[in-house]
């Protein structure tokens, strides 16, 4: 007997592909700059930090204490949560739309995002907000991380209304501050440029557009994330800032260097690098790192020298762009070495 062939005609389906977004707004630039001013372990490293401590006699009393209380919480972390959900054109914005958002949602957006096997957790704690004990559980997901674990168990200590206080009063006063610097204007025009110059970039490939727009990330596509947004700053600069939500990831990459150069000032890639190499003990750092990579604990037997200490003279090699940490492991970045190495004779003018 002859068998039966069976015909599949298989219909093509449409590829799915993430989207990427680059969006540049005045509430991100204020959110970030909280960031970056409560960071005090790498603060010294940020391009803003001379004129952060300069200009910090002029805040008000009550927005220093507001700054002091998202350090100590680590509520920066849900601004950025609550602005990529909201998507805020201006403070006010931002506030109102807060006050709209269910007291579900809003834990919801707040919980950071772990994994699918943590997913049903999370939800429960944000639908069972009124309930501590749920986000100390959820807390141990993040043991490993420098400070999701206690911004978990933070939200849990304040109502949501102190919570939402303390977000608008601080986003508020910043601002207000803020935007009476003298550069303030500038930073706003050059980031509405940065976003409408990327926009205009005619490139299919998705990770080849982020890697181009951010100067270098290199993507690798990440389960249930269907968007990635790019958000350009001065604020944070000369750091990269990561963050995701269940659906987003959100990368924050530091402005170009020429929308915000004047003559005669030497652009700020110049002054982070000669600092980094104005002391003996980086420079011994980086020629080791030039002859193989090295752990913290290896750097400390080697040198003689803490831990805290190589950190910290670690984090300005690093903000450099002289050395990447992976894992624990530090290496030199050896292409941002060289091509630093021509920048001088341009910024004087002797050519190459």
């Amino acid at each position: 007997m002859g068998g039966i062939f069976l015909k599949y005609h298989l219909s093509p389906q449409p590829f799915e592909t993430i989207s990427v977004i680059v969006e540049a707004s005045l509430v991100w630039e204020v959110i970030l700059g909280i960031a970056g001013y409560t960071y005090s372990q790498l603060r010294h490293t940020f391009d803003l930090d001379e004129m952060w401590s300069k200009e910090q006699g002029t805040m008000p009393d009550s927005l220093v204490q507001n700054l002091k209380m998202i350090e100590k919480t680590n509520f920066w972390y849900g601004l950025i949560m609550l602005q990529n959900r909201l998507s805020s054109t201006s403070v006010q914005d931002f506030s109102k739309r807060l006050s709209e958002i269910q007291l579900e949602s809003f834990y919801d957006t707040l919980l950071p995002y772990k994994n699918r096997n943590a997913e049903a957790m999370r939800k429960a704690t944000a639908t069972e907000h009124h309930r501590p004990e749920l986000f100390d559980e959820y807390a141990a997901h993040f043991e490993d991380h420098d400070y999701l674990s206690g911004y978990i168990r933070n939200l849990a200590q304040y109502t949501h209304q102190e919570i939402c206080d303390l977000f608008n009063n601080t986003l508020d006063s910043w601002f207000n501050w803020i935007s009476k610097q003298r550069e303030w204007e500038k930073w706003i025009q050059a980031l509405g440029f940065e976003q409408k110059q990327s926009n205009l970039l005619d490139i299919m490939n998705p990770l080849e557009k982020i890697e181009l727009i951010t100067d270098g990330v290199k993507y690798l596509p990440e389960p249930s994330v269907w968007t990635v947004k790019l958000i350009p700053h001065v604020s944070y600069r000369p750091w990269i800032l990561e963050a995701r939500s269940p659906d987003t990831k959100l990368f924050f990459y530091p402005i170009k260097e020429e929308y915000l150069q004047e003559p005669s000032v030497p652009p700020s890639e110049l002054i982070r690098g000669y600092k980094a190499l104005g002391d003996e003990l980086r420079l011994k750092l980086l020629y080791q790192l030039l002859r193989g990579p090295l752990s913290l604990q290896e750097m400390s037997v080697q040198f003689n020298t803490s831990k805290t200490t190589l950190h910290h003279q670690l984090s300005i090699l690093k903000a450099a762009r002289f050395v990447h940490v992976d894992k624990g492991v530090y290496s030199a970045n050896l292409t941002q070495i060289k091509s630093f190495s021509g920048k001088l004779n341009p910024y004087l003018g002797l050519g190459i």
